[in-house]
């Protein structure tokens, strides 16, 4: 569950990247979409801890293995389903989506590794911005319009809280809080129960046994409730696994050796 490694080196969703340029795209528009159809077929998305709040309302929030931990949000508790869109992309219900989801096609990158200038480029795959007859136009004599403005902006703060997730991540490694996790949900005609595996959780024992100080700077520094937030979510787990069984989208059963 979410932590086989990405054979894409882009980050997920993103399929190519692509400087945008007002000189290449200076006639380009951005038109609206009332599908994702690049959402189909993926079960997890990193979600920043300005988000935790929000998230953990209606998404189990999970950190992935091994080294570096990363939080995401599960649409699915198996590699390719998920049970939040449709099969054209749709939501299926109202929910919070997940700035990752809202910022692509667009993303901030480094276009020289000398550099730390980053640089505003695009999924040109998407088909969300392009040489449209209709849309919104991306530039106006050689400048960024307002719909560049706000998407830089966006992505800009999209890369703050992410930096803020980072320093979060790395206070729960440094008191050991981050435990391999795993879920077992029963269901009622099953022999045997289905074990979730392949993600890493705050460890409850680790978080109680903290010293009080400890406690006290984590929760006076908004840290203990995005903790509590992440514990809370994990019992929407089962929730999911449950939308599965009805939609036929749990993978069969090994039998136990």
């Amino acid at each position: 569950m979410a932590s086989a490694p990405n054979a894409n080196p882009l980050p997920v969703l993103y399929q190519n990247l692509v400087p945008l340029s007002s000189n290449e795209h200076k006639d380009w528009k951005a038109r609206p979409v009332d599908s994702a159809p690049w959402l189909v077929g993926q079960h997890a998305f990193p979600v920043t801890v300005d988000e935790f709040p929000m998230v953990q309302r209606y998404f189990p929030i999970i950190f992935t293995a091994g080294e570096n931990p990363v939080p995401l949000a599960l649409m699915g508790l198996n590699e390719g389903v998920n049970m939040y869109v449709d099969a054209e992309g749709k939501l299926i219900n109202r929910v919070y989506v997940p700035a990752y989801i809202r910022r692509y096609p667009f993303l901030l990158a480094r276009l020289r590794p000398d550099s730390d200038e980053l640089s505003l480029c695009f999924d040109p795959d998407a088909g969300v911005i392009g040489d449209f007859e209709e849309g919104q136009p991306l530039f106006e004599d050689g400048q960024p319009t307002e719909v560049v403005k706000n998407i830089l902006g966006f992505t800009e703060q999209w890369e703050q809280s992410w930096q803020k997730t980072g320093a979060f991540v790395k206070e729960l490694e440094t008191h050991k809080l981050l435990i391999d996790g795993e879920v077992a949900i029963q269901p009622q005609d099953a022999e045997q129960p289905y074990i979730y595996r392949g993600f890493q959780m705050v460890d409850e024992n680790k978080l109680r046994e903290l010293r009080g100080d400890v406690l006290r700077k984590m929760n006076s520094s908004g840290l203990l409730p995005l903790v509590y937030a992440h514990l809370y979510s994990l019992g929407l787990m089962s929730e999911l696994f449950q939308l599965q069984m009805e939609a036929d989208k749990v993978p069969p059963q090994v039998p136990a050796a």
